[in-house]
């Protein structure tokens, strides 16, 4: 696992949607506290900091509040409508030595063979439930679809797990399948429309001119 990272945060002594605008207009991201049976405890963090940490990978940071550093892990990231920026996040105290439940990201590597034979991968599942300590939490699972040929499929029983990581969603999870691509369109409905001398076109109709005398 990588060096964590060392954050500075300042405790929030209010709260509310309008106090959670102007922090994020200032360049800071609210965020809530909580765990290890303590009181929870809302503060605000460098937004750049945080959207660094996250495109990195980061899961467990170390958060100097109130003049006491606590190592805690991103549990929650909540994003604008556009689910573009981050806007709140909720972190949870942890021990580096204990052991947790976390979300983790599925990557798939390769290309199925079962591409070439005319078929496509459908995703069911973008994310895994696993247990492990802290400090051998995953950034993501690397998933090998390569030998998918068309009716195959994988599911996360089928994930080989790092050592020390336990897999808590139900073995039977469906990830990926290679599927047979549908029939392609049948002539006679890419004709759909046509007449005997080509495209059927509407009659258009204009105003009739007076006859001569």
């Amino acid at each position: 696992m990588e060096k964590r990272l060392l954050l500075e945060a300042e405790v929030r002594e209010k709260v509310g949607t309008k106090e959670a605008a102007r922090l994020r207009q200032e360049g800071c991201l609210p965020g809530t506290v909580y765990g290890h049976k303590q009181d929870a405890v809302s503060i605000s963090l460098n937004a750049h900091e945080i959207e660094r940490a996250v495109h990195h990978g980061h899961r467990v940071l170390d958060v100097k509040i109130a003049g006491t550093v606590e190592t805690l892990m991103i549990k929650d990231l909540q994003y604008d409508y556009l689910g573009r920026d981050v806007i709140h996040m909720d972190l949870m105290r942890v021990d580096i030595s204990e052991t947790v439940k976390v979300t983790v990201g599925i990557e798939l590597k390769g290309v199925a063979k079962g591409l070439s034979e005319g078929g496509m991968l459908e995703e069911h599942a973008d994310a895994l439930e696993i247990e492990c300590v802290v400090t051998n939490m995953p950034e993501n699972l690397a998933v090998s679809v390569k030998e998918l040929g068309v009716g195959d499929s994988l599911h996360a029983s089928d994930v080989v797990l790092p050592e020390g990581i336990t897999l808590i969603s139900p073995a039977d999870t469906l990830l990926v399948a290679c599927t047979q691509k549908p029939a392609a369109t049948s002539e006679e409905d890419a004709e759909a429309g046509e007449g005997e001398d080509g495209p059927v076109t509407p009659e258009v109709l204009t105003e009739r001119k007076p006859e001569d005398d």
